[in-house]
């Protein structure tokens, strides 16, 4: 498989502190027992998460006014 970069991520979010900010919930929701969204054998955690990002498999949710707990959630896509 080709190699997982920044510049990819990027295309998918535009914004690299809110993408390292995704990518880190993400790695955390993998650890906790989550399973992948995309197929990437021998990778580490880390860029299983990429990969998933650029693969348009997890996106932002913001919650509303009144929830706002967290500023971001990432809601993973069927």
């Amino acid at each position: 498989m080709a190699r997982i970069t920044i510049e990819d991520c990027l295309k998918r979010v535009k914004n690299r502190f809110l993408l390292v900010n995704m990518v880190a919930k993400r790695v955390r929701q993998i650890r906790e027992g989550s399973e992948y969204l995309v197929s990437s054998p021998k990778n580490e955690d880390i860029v299983v998460s990429l990969r998933e990002v650029a693969a348009g498999k997890i996106t932002i949710q913001e919650k509303k006014e009144e929830e706002k707990e967290e500023l971001v959630e990432i809601e993973e896509n069927p």
